[in-house]
């Protein structure tokens, strides 16, 4: 099975970030995608699984500077007609207090197949998150890059956490979100695979033993989309203010331009085994930007937030390039001020423990665009 790749001519950038309808007086969920979409009539804003979500899209992008402009203005659209329909709109790997079980599936032949096939895995999927896509020049860059991506996961995924409850509950994890994915029988780490050859050979089986009815179906974390010529980082739990997402464009962009350019120049690209990959990614679902991750074979681990320094530090020039130095080094005030799972669990400590004023808070940081 061929799969054609439709190379892109350097590192663009495209960003699809999920948003949570939510009622500001209960605090929960609401299915009004639907009116609100016919409302924008926006290709730009698109239906997600669950009718309480729309997806924010860009188009395809030079800088990561082009892509934050793109999704402010969409954004702004949205959250005025949500308010006009007396409503608002936040951004988190998992809603703190709703049940997925009262939520409307969308109306759509697509979801609907999904939900009948895969039952319970699928129908819990209420949650949300952050693509990001990046021009690769030729398929058979794809998979090593891929491959090579995988190292940097657990930086990703704690940088971007916001996910530490679940239906009322602190789950104890910084992502839930990931672990909620996980249920999935073709989400999660990607397959190691050695070149594009294998990865349409790999697509063919999933095809022809109808495990999958197309190659989207395939929800890794990091995967090729051959339809864009991208690389496409899923791991990333939904982030709360647009200051996150650039921040989080910026570093996608820079490791995936560092990885093409490597190649270039005639290196190979070094990837993680597949046992120090999920070892890893459960680490910083577990303990976000505070856990250890392992950096070799023989089990020797570092510190994630030393670790994370240290790539923005060798990223620097390759950002500078690309004209998103600022939002690479935005990294810093993240750690600061912590990522949105800290973040929340401080909320609601202040609060005396209520997941309201977590959702308070989310509401807020949408409105001004900047974690507090």
């Amino acid at each position: 099975m061929e799969i054609p790749f439709a190379a892109s001519s350097g590192p663009s950038l495209g960003v699809e970030w999920e948003l949570e309808i939510v009622d500001p007086v209960t605090r929960q969920l609401v299915g009004a995608a639907s009116p609100l979409l016919d409302a924008l009539g926006s290709p730009q804003v698109k239906a997600e699984l669950f009718a309480c979500c729309v997806e924010l899209v860009t188009g395809v992008c030079g800088s990561v500077a082009e892509a934050e402009a793109d999704l402010a203005a969409t954004l702004g659209l949205v959250q005025a007609e949500a308010e006009h329909a007396g409503h608002a709109v936040m951004c988190s790997g998992t809603h703190p207090i709703t049940d997925w079980a009262d939520q409307q599936i969308t109306a759509d032949e697509r979801y609907e197949r999904l939900v009948e096939q895969m039952r319970w895995p699928a129908r819990r999927l209420q949650i949300f998150g952050v693509h990001v896509h990046v021009g690769v020049r030729s398929a058979e860059k794809a998979i090593p890059i891929v491959n090579a991506l995988t190292a940097y996961m657990p930086h990703l995924l704690a940088l971007s956490a916001s996910s530490p409850y679940w239906m009322g509950t602190d789950t104890g994890l910084a992502s839930a979100r990931s672990k909620i994915f996980e249920g999935l029988p073709t989400a999660g780490v990607p397959h190691r695979l050695a070149a594009w050859a294998d990865f349409e050979t790999y697509m063919e089986t999933l095809l022809t033993a109808r495990t999958i009815s197309s190659i989207k179906e395939v929800w890794w974390d990091i995967r090729p989309h051959p339809d864009f010529g991208t690389v496409e980082l899923r791991m990333c739990d939904g982030l709360p203010t647009l200051f996150e997402v650039g921040t989080i464009a910026a570093l996608a962009q820079s490791l995936v331009q560092r990885l093409d350019t490597q190649l270039d120049d005639g290196y190979g690209l070094p990837a993680p085994p597949e046992w120090v990959v999920r070892e890893n990614k459960w680490r910083a679902a577990r303990h976000g930007i505070d856990c250890e991750v392992i950096v070799d074979e023989r089990g020797t681990t570092r510190p994630l937030r030393e670790h994370l320094l240290e790539l923005i530090d060798d990223l620097t020039p390759i950002a500078r390039r690309l004209g998103c130095v600022q939002q690479l080094h935005r990294v810093d005030d993240l750690l600061k001020v912590g990522p949105s799972y800290q973040r929340q669990r401080a909320v609601a400590a202040a609060a005396g423990g209520s997941l309201d004023a977590v959702v308070d808070g989310l509401l807020a940081e949408m409105r001004t665009g900047r974690p507090a």
